[in-house]
């Protein structure tokens, strides 16, 4: 009895315990990756010896970490510039979220884990994309910087704009 017990273990031990067949996507995933390698050894990375985008990304991010004088436009429908307000910095994309837009969570049944949608601090969830921007404004009449929400069929603003 123990004999049959320890055919049956080594059994298992060398089919492995995944009885599920290999699906398509793993497949095809195996063979863009077999393809890519081959891309790589016959053609080669780029020759990049300046890394100036790298540059200018980083020196982007600098700039925009520090606060400084702008002025915002919005374009019209003729691609003519109408000056908004004057502003600091360069706007925040609404759609720029202040924690990691999902979470992994332990599945309901034990059979492995799920990336679901996070919610901000707020408790909203934030969309996965959107075409409004938030820009800090100077209010002309008292002379302090305002959040003034803009996209492109709709401005918010808590003063009034275009004098």
């Amino acid at each position: 009895m123990k004999r049959i017990a320890f055919i049956a273990i080594a059994a298992l031990a060398v089919t492995g315990c995944d009885p599920q067949p290999e699906s398509a996507d793993k497949k095809q995933g195996q063979a863009t990756e077999k393809m890519q390698g081959e891309a790589v050894a016959q053609v080669g990375m780029p020759a990049i010896v300046n890394f100036s985008e790298m540059r200018d990304a980083k020196e982007n991010y600098e700039l925009r970490d520090k606060p400084q004088a702008t002025i915002t436009y919005i374009v019209d429908l003729n691609g003519k510039l109408h000056k908004l307000c004057d502003s600091v910095g360069y706007g925040l994309p609404y759609g720029v979220q202040y924690s990691n837009p999902q979470k992994i969570a332990a599945s309901s049944h034990n059979v492995g884990y799920a990336i679901l949608p996070q919610a901000e601090p707020n408790g909203l969830f934030m969309p996965a994309s959107a075409d409004g921007t938030w820009v800090k404004c100077l209010d002309p009449f008292d002379k302090t910087m305002k959040t003034v929400y803009i996209e492109p069929r709709v401005i918010v603003s808590p003063f009034p704009l275009g004098q």
